[in-house]
């Protein structure tokens, strides 16, 4: 059972906090024909991926059995699974095995003259101009600036289209209409038809080597425009995925405004090594004249965001980070410090757009000063939600069946904390949350409790509770990191940024998890799919990592476990045992660790995790996750199932 305390519990236990007035929508089945399947594919191969008859409605089987492509495929009462061959279409568009590989498209046109290209084909060439979008770059920030302004505007009355990246569990999560994920039945309508289209285009040669089909990131910047359109938004909030100056979503020719982050050192391999490169990339999203935004930036960057500027006539301002003592108190629906700037970039950008559009008149008659905030707004910053930002998710195991008594009851003997910094910034700001919510000051208001009077931190890493009123006045508590991210994240500078920022606030890691993540980043999935390869896989980085951190806790270099020779498939589930023993123990020279431990996978951590709280009832486990978003999307996936 799980408790999602930045969610509300509107419609079960995985419910949104406000939904629009005026367009709550449920999805009904949609009946599907054979142009809703994949054009090229050969029909031998989809029945890998069937559903029963019993779960197909009479009428879709009657029309896919009146085709004689499917005709065999009905004796066996089974047809494709339409949204599990999807995801393998999309895998197909990946053109680089790896974050930073260089991408294999070829062709004569540039990404940018593709993108143009694929929108005349798509029939979108024009209409793109009336989405009156809001764009968005950045280094830190993006995804929250965007949820900011998506939800300020939908709480103005407005439908809202808003595209993102990446996604955690599933690739509906990139397109939110009315602050909700796109259902399955319209992303396979869009999906296919988008798909159909280019394929049908590349055989009848329009599609050549000249202009091979869209890679990934550009089909489903295509995609969020099918979509927006079709779907009749007023606004779209469009964030850019890498760079600014040549992003899929750089097409965009005439935005309302536009937004530009807090800039720092991301992706050098691409942009560039210093904050001017960077900022130049950024800057590329400016357009003749458009008024933009961005936020304090240190002056390599801004200088170079002030001459590009300059340069197009662009009306360039600079957001303050919003105050909340001048908004009694304004707790805002992301947690961190750092979000008050990203909301005040959101404010700017919002006030912008209903001004440039004509609907700021019309909302607030005027009566609204420039240095207030309309209730819309205050709604809007309070209710925003990301999954995996600082999100706190109560694993428990409850006897009642209610999920509203589950809610206000449980305190949750394991507790996860999910961020996916990967950042040395980001970092930071997610050990400053992590620290000040695992001591109850800053936990989200829909939690159903705070930690308090709480008594130092005993030598291993654990706290218990000073005398209180709590039931769990007892409890043992222990703060578990668990830990992955990529070699090019530096995880050298990420790992004792983290332990230095939460040791300043008096949070000590018990243990530290190394584990791989289970999605790749050369395979799209769906939310309900679990790799079968994930025990099988090279654990030398998870090592290394392991090292660099016995490096930090020890204060000098631990090569014993490669001297040593140790295999790499070395890696076991540990006795419960493990989590108790003290740092004391930990004897690198002879191969022995207790402050940390290599997992051979994901699953086997979780369940390793719970079953530890499970034969410990004076245990509570508070684990933060953190280095990857692929691994926080990894483990929620895994705790929703």
């Amino acid at each position: 059972m799980l408790v999602y305390t930045n969610s509300g519990l509107k419609c079960g236990i995985f419910g949104v906090s406000h939904l629009h007035r005026r367009d709550c929508q449920f999805s009904s089945k949609r009946t599907w024909s054979l142009t809703c399947l994949p054009a090229c594919l050969d029909a031998r191969n989809l029945t890998r991926h069937c559903v029963r008859y019993t779960k197909m409605s009479s009428e879709v089987m009657e029309k896919l059995g009146s085709n004689g492509v499917v005709k065999e495929h009905l004796q066996d009462f089974s047809i494709p699974s339409s949204y599990e061959t999807a995801m393998e279409a999309l895998s197909s568009l990946i053109t680089s095995q790896k974050r930073g590989a260089k991408s294999s498209v070829g062709g004569t046109y540039r990404k940018l003259e593709r993108m143009s290209e694929y929108l005349k084909i798509l029939g979108l060439e024009e209409q793109i101009d009336g989405l009156k979008i809001i764009h968005v770059a950045g280094t830190k920030g993006k995804g929250s600036t965007c949820t900011f302004s998506e939800a300020i505007l939908r709480e103005c009355g407005f439908r809202t289209g808003l595209f993102t990246s990446p996604h955690l569990i599933d690739v509906r999560e990139r397109f939110r209409i009315d602050g909700l994920e796109i259902s399955e039945d319209k992303f396979l309508l869009y999906f296919w038809d988008c798909w159909n289209r280019l394929k049908k285009s590349e055989l009848q040669e329009k599609v050549t080597e000249h202009l091979p089909m869209a890679p990934l990131f550009q089909f489903l910047t295509l995609l969020a425009f099918k979509i927006f359109i079709s779907e009749k938004v007023d606004v779209a909030i469009i964030e850019v995925g890498l760079g600014g100056t040549n992003d899929s979503t750089n097409v965009i020719e005439k935005p309302v405004a536009c937004g530009i982050t807090s800039l720092g050192l991301d992706h050098t391999e691409i942009l560039g090594d210093t904050l001017g490169k960077i900022a130049s990339h950024k800057a590329g999203i400016f357009k003749p004249q458009i008024p933009s935004f961005t936020v304090p930036q240190l002056s390599e960057a801004m200088d170079v965001l002030l001459e590009r500027a300059h340069e197009l006539k662009v009306p360039l301002k600079v957001a303050a980070p919003l105050d909340n003592r001048k908004f009694d108190g304004l707790k805002l629906g992301l947690s961190g410090d750092h979000q008050f700037i990203n909301a005040g970039l959101a404010v700017s950008l919002c006030k912008c757009w209903l001004q440039r559009t004509g609907n700021w008149e019309k909302l607030f008659q005027n009566d609204i000063q420039e240095a207030d905030l309309p209730e819309s707004f205050v709604r809007g910053l309070s209710t925003a939600h990301i999954p995996g930002r600082a999100q706190i998710v109560y694993d428990t195991y409850p006897e009642s069946n209610n999920s509203f008594e589950v809610f206000e009851n449980s305190c949750g003997d394991l507790t996860f904390y999910l961020d996916g910094a990967h950042s040395p910034e980001s970092m930071e700001a997610c050990a400053k949350w992590f620290s000040s919510a695992v001591k109850g000051n800053q936990i989200s208001s829909s939690s159903s409790f705070k930690l308090k009077n709480l008594e130092g931190v005993w030598g291993n890493g654990h706290i218990r509770h000073g005398s209180g009123s709590m039931e769990e006045s007892n409890k043992l508590i222990k703060q578990i990191l668990l830990f992955n991210c990529m070699d090019v994240r530096h995880p050298h500078i990420l790992l004792p940024r983290l332990v230095s920022t939460c040791a300043s606030s008096g949070t000590h890691f018990a243990k530290a998890f190394f584990v791989p993540s289970m999605s790749t980043y050369s395979k799209v999935t769906s939310g309900a799919t679990i790799p079968s390869d994930i025990c099988g896989r090279d654990l030398s980085w998870q090592f290394n990592l392991q090292m660099l951190w016995e490096k930090i806790i020890h204060g000098k270099e631990v090569d014993t476990l490669r001297d040593k020779g140790a295999k790499m498939d070395n890696a076991k589930i540990l006795p419960h045992e493990f989590l108790y023993e003290d740092a004391s123990r930990c004897s690198p020279a002879d191969n022995y660790f207790a402050c940390s431990a290599v997992m051979p996978s994901l699953p086997l951590t979780i369940k390793w995790l719970r079953d530890c709280v499970k034969q410990n009832p004076s245990l509570k486990v508070q684990v933060l996750v953190t280095g990857s978003l692929h691994l926080v999307g990894d483990v929620l996936k895994l705790l929703k199932r």
